[in-house]
């Protein structure tokens, strides 16, 4: 958990879970499974179990934090809140209960403004009917090629107020995307050792869907050895759009 964060379309982040398994190419070069081998070897005990070898990794075994769930409940103040940088509330290997608490505390404190964001949102519209969904909760979908265009079809079936697509890190041309039912678009590039290049026309055709189809447009990053290795100008302006919020 963080007051504050370095994720420009965020202010704070919340994580009630921790841990998750690789299922698609944007998982390749996970920047939190990489952070959560560094805590395990800090000794921080939210990253003691180990993930699956194969998908995932040292420290970074599903793990669910009762302790953390009052922490949004203290702040006071309001903040727009990533939920589970950590990890992906959707996992299977996260009991009903505990995805049905969460969204309890998101319910009871509607100063704040939760963003979610998931690979796994067939499991999200499944559980539709047997959550609540408040309009301070926004729930977004990883798309990173073409190969997972299906996980927003899944994500229109959810109740959300507020709709939104990550195409981080976009690995691949989206052209002609269909943002029906959306609300919201972050695109940007990977960063890291073995960051895979963006090409700026991917970026392009995303931005003009957004402008076509009434869709805000926010612009992360050009990605690299750093996040911040090649700024985030796109044809010489910043894309800092947010959505509106509507009512669920």
């Amino acid at each position: 958990m963080a007051d504050g964060s370095g994720i420009e379309w965020t202010e704070a982040t919340w994580n009630p879970t921790t841990g998750c398994d690789r299922i698609s190419p944007g998982c390749d070069n996970c920047y939190a499974l990489t952070l959560a081998k560094r805590l395990k070897a800090m000794g921080n005990p939210k990253y003691q179990e180990d993930g699956d070898p194969r998908t995932s990794g040292p420290g970074f075994a599903i793990t669910e934090h009762p302790s953390a769930l009052d922490i949004p409940r203290r702040w006071a103040s309001p903040r727009v809140i990533f939920v589970n940088s950590m990890s992906d509330l959707f996992h299977a290997r996260i009991s009903s209960s505990f995805i049905r608490e969460v969204f309890q505390v998101m319910e009871e404190t509607p100063r704040h403004t939760y963003q979610l964001l998931t690979k796994r949102p067939r499991r999200a519209a499944r559980m539709a009917a047997e959550l609540p969904w408040p309009s301070n909760v926004w729930l977004g979908v990883s798309v990173e090629t073409t190969d997972q265009l299906w996980r927003i079809d899944d994500l229109r079936r959810v109740p959300a107020a507020t709709r939104f697509v990550s195409a981080e890190p976009l690995l691949g041309s989206l052209a002609c995307l269909d943002l029906t039912g959306m609300h919201w678009l972050i695109a940007g590039g990977e960063s890291g050792a073995n960051h895979r290049p963006l090409d700026p026309t991917w970026v392009r055709e995303l931005r003009d869907s957004c402008r076509e189809q009434g869709v805000a447009f926010f612009f992360k990053q050009w990605g690299g050895r750093t996040p911040k290795s090649n700024g985030r100008e796109l044809d010489g302006q910043l894309w800092d759009e947010m959505p509106v919020p509507t009512q669920a």
